[in-house]
């Protein structure tokens, strides 16, 4: 059983977590061959390389708790039939830890086998589907969708051939069956829309037979990198769910909730079990409506949005509103009446009257809940997978329901609350402030993708300064608003906040002077976009070595973090990276990329990495979201797997580009090429601020485009 939920663990993962920042990792090369046995018989032969370190399992793993066996699924046509089962060579049987069980596998080569014999004397196209499992001591990848695809041509011999055996017939019905049930949901997973990567399909080199696939798939690496942005993504809806908790319409429903679950239990143990109940039902709840708000408007759709303008300003203004609302302004409320007939469910008693309880207080606390669902479910959206919102919503709504089970277990915490009163609107209010506060990171992405240059970065800040400047003075009651109680006194928790508050004011002053404001960077707009003539040292023309009269002027719209010297322009760069001789770096970023500036504010300005982006490569910036329109002759359409991709901004140009020759579509991305334009490190980077681990990613590539030359 720990095995088993091991696997599941691991193969979930594998394909739950393999959008994000996914690389293609292909530790077996294949070519297909077919051999002629006589004219009706053929012998196909999928013969792969396996590179150093990785093994392949046999065709013969039993048993629930291990690895995926290979397999070979064909197509079911009536011209053909398969002779037997598929073949494999002698295979090395040995205890393996990571399964704790025994296994075949193959090293360094394999060669699988399967006897077809033809029907008809046409030609006769051969198609399916093969898959297989791979890995090191470390880590696996499965790649199921590797096609099949061979023509063959058959005789008059061939007419009406048949032998129909029991053996063949079965093979025949299994090939057309499914091992998982987890290969559709992959494929629900990765529904493509328009724009999107298509990178489940394979491609068929006819002139070589061989196969060269293009699967989604994660190793260990990666999937580690995934589960641990999932994580942050659960803290953070954590956070938002104990915020939600702290508001006039949720926090008196805790003890009124508990008195009634345990009061209508007859026994201690009935009334945790019904509070238990209730806790999962709000869980259920608020899970679902992350999930089917993702799937109605899809994961790309979302990830799009982050940087569409209109959608920006349209969180901007909810925002705004839901702010509004928190300081006194008025209340947002849903109809009372869908709210009463939702209510009157919950007399029904049992399972379902408890799940429309829950379903009542997700109504009822709409006007506080929703001002933290939606950037919640934005932001997690954004990341373009839809285990973003699940697993947002799944840590807000584990932080709204725990107290509930809490409580109920132990009835005599509930002395230990504070009682409601006017400290909850206090809170609601600072809550308006936080939430007004981050309305204008919204404003600030939509300001950055069109260039406007109206919220620059000392105008960003000095709003910041404001909001939370008043926030500290609210807290120490030197005003208030429409609903607040009189304040007789300063509670300690509420002087530590106002501390707080004063103490980030202060820290932000000097941000409107060129301070880079390190714990809040990927919020602000990048230091380059600034009106200060020389408050960040921007107007200034930065020349780049070697280039000659050729220089890059470092404006709004021809910028270079931290004063680097930079391209814009793909072609450009890799030219004057062919003249100079060095490796060049794409830099696939946004204008609303908030982890594009937290690396280019925490850890490009490092010593050591400053040092390699100025002097041994040659760097170019490509946003994905610019919107400048290309000329009209360059603006076309092109085909991205099944769908149409549209290139007609600049940004639009840089996507198309990334999503073809790297199948992905996040960013930032980071990669290193030569002269010939192939990739110099193992793996490109990604968002991850680890200073050492980017230095290290730096000379792999550094060392080896010197390698590749002194050959």
């Amino acid at each position: 059983m720990k095995n088993s939920f091991r696997f599941l663990l691991l193969f979930l993962l594998t394909f739950i977590f393999s959008d994000v920042k996914s690389q293609m990792s292909h530790p077996v090369k294949w070519k297909t061959l077919s051999k002629k046995i006589s004219d009706c018989e053929y012998e196909l032969q999928f013969i792969g390389t396996i590179e150093d370190g990785w093994h392949v399992y046999s065709l013969n793993i039993s048993g629930d708790d291990g690895p995926l066996p290979a397999r070979f699924d064909f197509e079911k046509n009536s011209e053909y039939e398969l002779v037997g089962k598929p073949k494999e060579g002698k295979a090395i049987k040995a205890h393996d830890e990571v399964f704790d069980m025994d296994v075949a596998y193959f090293e360094k080569a394999v060669t699988f086998k399967q006897k077809i014999k033809l029907k008809t004397d046409k030609e006769v196209e051969i198609k399916g589907n093969f898959e297989f499992q791979a890995c090191t001591e470390v880590k696996c990848v499965v790649e199921q969708k590797n096609p099949i695809n061979f023509k063959l041509k058959g005789t008059a011999a061939c007419i009406g051939q048949l032998s129909s055996s029991p053996n063949q017939i079965m093979q025949v019905a299994s090939s057309s069956s499914c091992v998982v049930d987890s290969n559709a949901i992959y494929d629900i997973i990765n529904a493509k829309n328009n724009n999107k990567i298509v990178t489940n399909v394979g491609k068929v080199d006819t002139a070589s037979k061989s196969i060269s696939p293009l699967i989604n798939v994660a190793d260990s690496d990666k999937k580690s990198e995934s589960v641990n942005s999932w994580w942050v993504i659960f803290f953070l809806g954590c956070l938002a769910g104990f915020s939600a908790l702290l508001t006039p319409c949720v926090f008196p429903m805790i003890p009124m909730t508990v008195t009634f679950f345990t009061k209508r239990s007859k026994t201690k143990s009935e009334g945790i079990k019904n509070a238990s109940i209730y806790s999962f039902s709000i869980i259920a709840i608020y899970t679902s409506i992350g999930i089917l708000f993702t799937m109605i408007f899809g994961v790309d759709a979302l990830h799009a949005m982050s940087t569409n303008v209109w959608f920006n300003l349209f969180f901007f203004l909810m925002l705004v509103v839901f702010a509004v609302s928190f300081l006194g302004a008025f209340e947002i409320v849903l109809p009372s009446r869908f709210v009463n007939k939702i209510d009157s469910q919950s007399d029904r008693g049992g399972l379902i009257g408890i799940f429309f309880m829950a379903f009542t207080l997700a109504l009822v606390s709409f006007s506080c809940t929703s001002a933290f669902i939606g950037p919640l479910l934005f932001s997690a959206g954004a990341t373009g997978n839809l285990a973003g919102p699940f697993w947002g919503m799944l840590g807000f709504s584990t932080a709204l329901s725990l107290p509930f089970g809490l409580f109920a277990a132990f009835p005599g915490w509930l002395n230990s609350l504070p009682k409601s009163g006017g400290w909850l609107n206090s809170v609601k209010v600072v809550l308006g402030f936080l939430e007004l506060a981050l309305a204008f990171k919204f404003a600030s992405n939509a300001d950055l993708v069109v260039q406007a240059g109206i919220l620059t970065r000392e105008v960003f800040i000095a709003i910041w300064i404001v909001i939370f400047g008043l926030m500290g003075i609210y807290l120490m009651g030197w005003f208030k608003l429409s609903h607040d109680s009189d304040l007789k006194h300063i509670s300690v928790t509420r002087l530590f906040f106002a501390i707080t508050s004063f103490a980030f004011t202060v820290y932000l002053i000097p941000g409107l002077w060129g301070a880079p404001l390190k714990i809040i960077s990927g919020f602000t707009p990048p230091d380059f976009y600034s009106e200060s003539p020389n408050g960040f040292g921007l107007s200034k023309t930065i020349s780049i070595k070697d280039i000659g009269d050729e220089t890059i002027t470092n404006n709004k719209k021809e910028h270079c973090p931290n004063d680097l010297p930079c391209f814009h322009d793909y072609d450009e760069a890799l030219a004057y990276s062919k003249k100079v001789g060095k490796p060049l770096m794409i830099d696939f970023t946004g204008w609303a990329c908030v982890n594009c500036r937290k690396m280019e504010s925490q850890v490009w300005p490092d010593g050591e990495v400053d040092k390699r982006l100025r002097n041994d490569v040659v760097l170019v910036s490509l946003y994905v979201d610019d919107k400048t329109a290309l000329p009209k002759n360059q603006q076309t359409i092109k085909k991205l797997g099944n769908s149409d991709f549209l290139i007609n901004t600049i940004g639009t140009k840089w996507a198309y580009m990334q999503a073809l020759k790297y199948e992905t579509n996040s960013q930032p991305q980071y990669i290193l090429v030569d002269g010939d334009e192939k990739m110099l490190t193992t793996e490109t980077a990604h968002y991850d601020p680890d200073v050492k681990k980017y230095i290290d990613w730096l000379d792999e590539g550094i060392a080896e485009f010197k390698k590749r030359n002194a050959k």
